[in-house]
């Protein structure tokens, strides 16, 4: 992949998809004991006891774990910066050994009222589990550099390039 995406670059429509994952307990207790402490995320004895009956991630781990693997997708598009997050909802729990992708989809882009360096993209994010169970899902809406803007930095970090084909339109 060479190259900044801008805003007139995103087609609606547009979907991507971002490697497998694995969850693992290390790595969702030890965000929990740092960021979200409740028990049924940090101890499997006491979480076995919950309405969850097991240890579960934290929604904000879930937020984090979708972050990165979004960014792997999407970290060539020229971001100013996020707008908001609208939607959010945690449809699933995610447990230890679960594989996991992220998915986004561009539902809409518009000029900036605002803004004369970017124009305003909305996506509709999921993360994933291997059942094919929505985790989480949300819309998000950012400022992205317009082509005449010039790139915000040398090069864009490099990742395969999952860009899927539109629906409908077979390409």
């Amino acid at each position: 992949m060479t190259g900044w995406r801008f805003w007139e670059d995103i087609m609606v429509g547009e979907r991507t998809r971002s490697r497998d994952h694995a969850v693992t307990e290390a790595d969702m207790t030890e965000f929990a004991v740092r960021y979200d402490p409740q028990y049924f995320h940090t101890d499997a004895t006491l979480a076995a006891q919950s309405p969850f009956g097991e240890l579960i991630a934290s929604g904000l781990y879930n937020c984090a774990l979708w972050r990165v693997l979004d960014h792997e997708e999407n970290g060539d598009i020229a971001w100013v910066c996020g707008i908001a997050w609208d939607n959010v909802r945690w449809a699933a729990p995610l447990r230890p050994g679960d594989i996991v992708h992220a998915t986004s989809v561009a539902l809409s882009k518009r000029p900036s009222g605002k803004r004369t360096d970017a124009g305003i993209v909305t996506l509709h994010h999921q993360l994933v589990n291997q059942r094919g169970e929505v985790v989480i899902r949300f819309d998000s809406t950012s400022f992205v550099r317009l082509r005449a803007t010039g790139s915000p930095a040398p090069d864009p970090i490099p990742s395969p390039s999952r860009i899927l084909p539109t629906e409908g339109t077979g390409s």
